[in-house]
């Protein structure tokens, strides 16, 4: 059932519990990537486009441009009606496909790419989900390394990844960044009270120095 959500007084989204519904996840990073004025904003692995909308509402003078990639047409119909919803056609777009196939018109364009991808290996976690669900949840159709791949091939020199994932991949994380160019510079691990970290947020820089700053962990 499609259902209207409020990601701030001047922002909401639709979305529908027959598909993947966003989660804290999303919430987390969109405060944890740092936006600065005048940013082209790519939101990879879009779904209906929360990340990228909150993003926008908590920097609404900072962006001057914003693309959601998705590939399940579900979803990326539900995306392109958020982006009128808001008022934002011609100003915001929606592109239906998979990231790995970037078009070369999106080569070295944004100064910022954010990304919640899917957390699992293929062939690892919940048994019986539907098709949409588990594209969300697992890397069916993108593994994390064809991310960061597109991700670099996406960003401006200089420009930052910013990708939440689980705690127990952070190897892959910051290895596959380093592979394809992007330096880590900085990394929040997120826990429950008295837990150990379940996931961690990271941004990296295209073309930067190494350097990698760990912050304070966030209590969710």
């Amino acid at each position: 059932m499609k259902k209207l959500e409020y990601l701030s007084d001047k922002t909401q989204i639709y979305q529908d519990d027959e598909f993947y519904t966003f989660t804290s996840d999303a919430i987390l990073l969109s405060k944890f990537a740092a936006v600065k004025r005048g940013d082209v904003v790519a939101d990879f692995c879009a779904g209906v486009g929360v990340v990228g909308f909150n993003l926008y509402a908590l920097n609404p003078d900072k962006i001057s441009s914003l693309t959601f990639f998705e590939l399940q047409k579900p979803l990326f119909d539900l995306c392109e009606e958020n982006i009128a919803l808001n008022g934002k056609t011609g100003e915001f777009n929606a592109v239906l496909g998979r990231v790995q196939d970037l078009p070369k018109e999106f080569y070295g364009k944004f100064s910022l790419i954010v990304c919640n991808p899917p957390y699992g290996k293929d062939g690892t976690g919940e048994k019986n989900l539907s098709e949409h669900i588990a594209a969300c949840r697992s890397e069916v159709y993108l593994t994390l390394e064809e991310l960061t791949k597109s991700a670099a091939l996406g960003l401006k020199f200089g420009g930052r990844f910013c990708v939440v994932h689980r705690a127990d991949r952070l190897a892959d994380v910051i290895s596959f960044m380093r592979k394809y160019g992007i330096e880590p510079k900085r990394l929040t691990p997120v826990a429950a009270k008295g837990k150990a970290p379940y996931l961690i947020l990271v941004e990296g820089v295209k073309g930067g120095k190494s350097g990698l700053k760990f912050l304070e962990t966030l209590y969710n």
